[in-house]
């Protein structure tokens, strides 16, 4: 990086006012670095200043910076931040201080997908006494990063039935699918093959183990391909609906005459709605021609192969 010998950086500190106490002053000073210095410097500079400051609002401001590099030279000081390791004070009360901070700094460490900060990634997602926004921030990074590692902690998250929080659990899903090892595939089934019980939040998280199983590829796996097609009985309206969309996405040979029998004998008019575009989406105008000639089929059903055929054939006739 061109000029970074000659720079003094605590001297461009000071300048910038980086140890006062208004943040609004220190951001602006740390804006018209733009003007000052080349994008090697700056970067310099950024860094630099990650490693001294104190404050929350300056910190995120710095962070976005740097994100925009995504500069392998900002990954240590991103962790340090993660880690909390350049600050003074209780450990509580650092947490709260720079929550955002450091979801910022683990969203930011995802972006770069640097496998060599994996390790400090899995240390947050597996410390349950850590606030689960941050845990949650790591697990998404995990997953983005996509190294193979990952995947055995963020299986123990998704199958931990004692964590308090189920986002938690829904991003760990979402994650695992992103890296697409099979190693997820039976405790992601067994998401799905849960009772739900009391948790109306539970069906969110079917809803990731669906979402996740279908990134992952469901065709090749008659146990996957098994699991989604019972969730279409599950008692959430919204977790059918999903896995209709998987069975649509799946490109199974039978997907087609199994979304047919939910149209004809789901109880749920968004699900029959859902299944009537996934069976579209398969085959052709057909399916709507007979939903629009058949009796057994509900007005509101009706309504919805009309909505389809205007949209999608700029055919407005309800025949």
């Amino acid at each position: 990086m061109g000029g970074q010998n000659n720079l003094d950086l605590e001297a461009i500190a000071q300048s910038c006012n980086l140890y006062g106490d208004c943040s609004e002053d220190i951001i602006s000073e740390i804006e018209s670095l733009k003007s000052r210095y080349n994008s090697d410097e700056r970067l310099l500079i950024y860094n630099y200043m990650l490693s001294k400051s104190q404050n929350p609002e300056v910190l995120m401001h710095l962070i976005r910076y740097c994100d925009e590099y995504r500069e392998s030279s900002t990954l240590e000081h991103l962790a340090n931040i993660l880690l909390l390791k350049n600050f003074e004070g209780e450990d509580e009360n650092l947490k709260e201080k720079f929550l955002n901070v450091r979801i910022m700094c683990a969203k930011a460490i995802g972006n770069q997908k640097n496998t060599a900060f994996v390790s400090v990634l899995l240390y947050c997602l597996n410390n349950k006494k850590e606030n689960y926004r941050v845990r949650l921030a790591c697990a998404d990074a995990l997953g983005r990063i996509g190294d193979k590692y990952a995947v055995a902690p963020l299986i123990e998250v998704v199958k931990d039935e004692e964590e308090k929080s189920v986002y938690l659990r829904e991003g760990a899903a979402f994650a695992l699918g992103l890296i697409g090892d099979n190693r997820a595939i039976e405790p992601l089934i067994g998401i799905l093959e849960a009772k739900q019980g009391i948790l109306d939040k539970f069906t969110f998280l079917k809803e990731r183990a669906i979402e996740a199983l279908n990134k992952m590829g469901i065709c090749g796996n008659d146990k996957a391909f098994k699991a989604i097609k019972s969730a279409l009985r599950d008692e959430s309206p919204q977790v059918r609906i999903d896995a209709i969309e998987a069975l649509m996405d799946s490109e199974h040979p039978d997907s087609y005459g199994i979304i047919k029998d939910v149209l004809n004998t789901d109880n749920d008019e968004e699900v029959k709605k859902n299944a009537l575009i996934a069976l579209y989406n398969l085959s052709d105008r057909r399916i709507l021609d007979e939903v629009l000639s058949s009796q057994k089929y509900s007005d509101s059903l009706k309504m919805a192969a009309v909505e389809i055929i205007d949209e999608y054939e700029g055919d407005g006739n309800n025949e």
